[in-house]
């Protein structure tokens, strides 16, 4: 495995790990594991060496950083775009996930394009819905008590 792909992988596990816990922590464990499949898919790419993998795990990185973003501009009391109470603990796990994203952002930009621009786009389309579909599933009613 390239130097790359073991840290877009090392990163692609922090923002797993980060999400998990922030399940733990905040009492949503299922939305948080419907929240980390594409991120486990996209791992589970990288790990098995499939030339677009990285275009997979860009969009899923992207997807958290500005989730993230969107978090620490709230507790700033710059913008209301996300709200809510978020512990220390919390708060600590946004450090550690956008860490993973900006990690895993830097390898995947870093890397000479091995696929052509269509493959790349239509993964880059995929994973991107994949991410906001599995966002918006661990947000529904069903997902909240859990």
């Amino acid at each position: 495995m390239s130097n790359t792909s073991r840290l877009t992988a090392l990163s692609l596990l922090g923002l797993i790990v980060g999400l998990l816990a922030v399940g733990v922590v905040s009492g949503t464990p299922v939305r948080h594991v419907i929240q980390i499949l594409p991120a486990t898919l996209a791992l589970a790419l990288v790990i098995r060496r499939v030339p677009w993998a990285l275009y997979a795990a860009l969009p899923v990185f992207v997807v958290w950083l500005l989730i993230m973003v969107a978090i620490w501009l709230f507790l700033a009391g710059l913008s209301r775009i996300i709200t809510g109470h978020y512990t220390p603990a919390e708060i600590a796990l946004t450090l550690l996930i956008g860490a993973s994203c900006l990690c895993g952002l830097s390898q995947t930009f870093r890397t000479q394009p091995i696929a052509s621009w269509t493959t790349r786009a239509v993964w880059l389309i995929v994973f991107t819905a994949l991410q906001f579909g599995a966002i918006w599933a661990s947000l529904r009613p069903a997902f909240s008590q859990i």
